[in-house]
């Protein structure tokens, strides 16, 4: 729990729009047009308000408790940062002039880990266990009609987070091993994803 809380001992809380455009918020255009990749993590980082990270740290504080228990720190951390990029990447394709930040992506990430996991082992899963679960998922299914509701809110980031993380947590969950493969298959489809992203700007831009 330790490791979750110092994800979140850099944001920095309440700063005006120039504040975070120069701490390093999301912004499409940036990224892609002027390459300026550091956003798509740096971004993850900040937040808009006192409420804002109260609410990603009590959302990580529920699920990341227990994920710790079923990964190690290594893939932990890595589902957790390559959720959060996705997540940042589908929502520069869906919003390529917005701005954004948070680390609500990486999170959903940590959602989308224990979901994977779950699927994989539902065989082997006690029934106090798979009760959690179920309830996990009226949190999760929460969480993303708050997003149908506020339109401030990246539902785009969090799914793309989500299904990320599910995929991650998969993966470990039948090999631990097979973080490094999820962390080279993540990085491919980043990097070919990010390849195509100009032309859909050019596109938009007449």
């Amino acid at each position: 729990m330790i490791l979750n809380i110092s994800v979140f001992a850099l944001p920095f809380i309440g700063l005006d729009e120039q504040s975070l455009f120069e701490f390093g918020a999301l912004n499409g255009f940036l990224v892609v047009i002027y390459e300026e990749l550091w956003r798509l993590l740096t971004s993850m980082f900040l937040h808009s308000g006192a409420m804002h990270i109260v609410m990603n740290m009590l959302s990580l504080y529920i699920v990341g408790r227990l994920v710790e228990r079923l990964f190690s720190a290594v893939s932990y951390l890595g589902i957790y940062f390559i959720s959060g990029i996705v997540g940042s990447l589908i929502s520069v394709y869906f919003h390529p002039m917005g701005w954004g930040v948070g680390a609500s992506g990486a999170i959903f990430g940590i959602f989308g880990a224990l979901t994977g996991f779950v699927l994989v082992h539902r065989k082997r899963m006690q029934d106090e266990f798979i009760e959690f679960i179920r309830g996990f998922g009226m949190v999760l299914v929460l969480n993303l009609g708050i997003g149908l509701i506020f339109p401030s809110i990246d539902l785009s980031a969090h799914i793309g987070g989500l299904v990320a993380g599910a995929i991650g947590g998969a993966l470990v969950a039948y090999n631990p091993k097979y973080i490094g493969l999820y962390a080279v298959i993540a990085g491919v489809a980043v990097a070919l994803f990010y390849n195509y992203l100009p032309s859909l700007y050019v596109t938009q831009s007449f």
